[in-house]
């Protein structure tokens, strides 16, 4: 079987199991299940988002003529291609080009259609995502346990570096309000193992590294300094394999929502805060003491309207 005939039958195969025989998938959901399930990068994302706002001429353009279109490089098309599994641009052509055809021969949606198609797909992407963690919380002594650690390591390190910077800020911004001693790490190389060594000298016992993707080697690193200087790790991450779980005492999963340009985070925020909690009702009474003398402060100097 030609690349060509292969990309055809993996066209052809991707209804999703919900269809009836009776009701054929529309042509936004042919083309986004050709991106489902593949780790794209942002520029990436960019190629599958022309492919379905504009799947009716870019089924049939050139790989020059694509990449100018997005604005991205040859060879960025070609590795797109690949990454979702077919030989090269050519064979991912063959794959769009009858889903652009049936939707030309009657299919109802506009280009404003697949826009709203598709974002209120990643939002049913990310209900998905909360579910898993709603069910990963099931087993409430495993978070109350965490949240127990944590709440003892003084200090307690946050992590987070690149794309994880802004939910380690979340986590450490909340945190100073119910424990006494957060410190804050969202710089890699020697300056994440400087104050990993000097929270562990200081008494700090865990640190709570959160890493999405795309994962920067400097993670792995990091951990790998945490671990070194003595200091247990719980990380949340996106996934439940490799080398940054390997290094972590406890992983927590919490799926990111990928639909999109760039990735959302509302199943990790959501696991976040219930590690939060967990911290809080691990120590009520320094928990509600601290938020006492938080709130008298900030009336005090009117931090807030």
């Amino acid at each position: 079987m030609s690349s060509g005939q292969q990309a055809r039958a993996q066209a052809a195969a991707i209804t999703p199991s919900a269809q009836s025989p009776d009701h054929e998938p529309v042509p936004g959901d042919r083309v986004r299940a050709l991106f489902d399930g593949h780790r794209l990068s942002p520029g990436q994302r960019r190629i599958a988002q022309y492919l379905i706002d504009h799947l009716t001429e870019a089924a049939f353009l050139s790989i020059t003529e694509l990449a100018e279109r997005v604005g991205v490089s040859q060879p960025s098309v070609t590795r797109f291609a690949t990454s979702l599994g077919f030989s090269g641009y050519p064979a991912l052509r063959d794959a769009l080009q009858p889903i652009a055809l049936s939707k030309v021969a009657g299919s109802p949606e506009t280009r404003e259609q697949f826009r709203h198609n598709e974002l209120q797909a990643a939002v049913d992407a990310e209900i998905e995502n909360l579910e898993n963690v709603r069910r990963l919380l099931a087993d409430t002594n495993q978070v109350l346990d965490i949240g127990r650690e944590l709440a003892r390591s003084v200090p307690l390190t946050v992590l987070g570096l690149r794309i994880s910077v802004s939910l380690a800020e979340y986590f450490a911004y909340a945190a100073r309000r119910i424990h006494p001693d957060v410190r804050l790490v969202t710089r890699g190389g020697s300056v994440a193992y400087d104050a990993l060594l000097q929270s562990r000298e200081a008494g700090g016992t865990w640190v709570l590294a959160f890493a999405m993707p795309r994962h920067a080697k400097e993670t792995l690193s990091a951990l790998k300094a945490a671990r070194s200087a003595g200091l247990k790790i719980v990380l949340i991450t996106d996934s439940t394999l490799g080398p940054l779980v390997d290094e972590a005492d406890v992983a927590l999963t919490a799926a990111t929502g990928a639909r999109l340009v760039f990735d959302s985070y509302a199943a990790p925020g959501m696991l976040s805060a219930a590690l939060l909690q967990a911290m809080a009702d691990a120590d009520p009474e320094r928990t509600q003491a601290r938020l006492e003398g938080y709130e008298q402060v900030a009336d005090q100097h009117g931090f807030f309207l």
